[in-house]
């Protein structure tokens, strides 16, 4: 990737404006239907901390593979961010906002 040994192909991804929009349009969604349905907003608190405590339980069961295929982890990451620059390079959309 470019310069920072950091970096990685999720975070870039993350942080294209086409993604980015898209992810904060949704989350706004989220947030008004929640706000509009006070049944469904229980529903989903109950599930967030269901995804939360699951997330974490299997981060801590990973950690030690995770360690040990760091290595292969970084080859992936190096190839990704190539053919992401490459994307960029080829799809100039990837850059403006959903509603552009």
């Amino acid at each position: 990737c470019l310069s920072d040994v950091q970096e990685n192909v999720l975070q870039r991804v993350l942080q294209l404006p086409v993604v980015s929009s898209t992810c904060e349009t949704l989350q706004r969604t989220y947030t008004s239907t929640k706000e509009a349905h006070p049944l469904m907003a229980s529903v989903c608190e109950v599930y967030e901390r269901g995804v939360q405590g699951a997330g974490a339980l299997a981060m801590w069961g990973m950690e030690p593979v995770v360690r040990r295929l760091e290595p292969q982890f970084a080859v992936a990451n190096d190839l990704a961010c190539r053919g992401l620059d490459h994307l960029e390079e080829k799809i100039p959309a990837l850059q403006y906002p959903v509603d552009k």
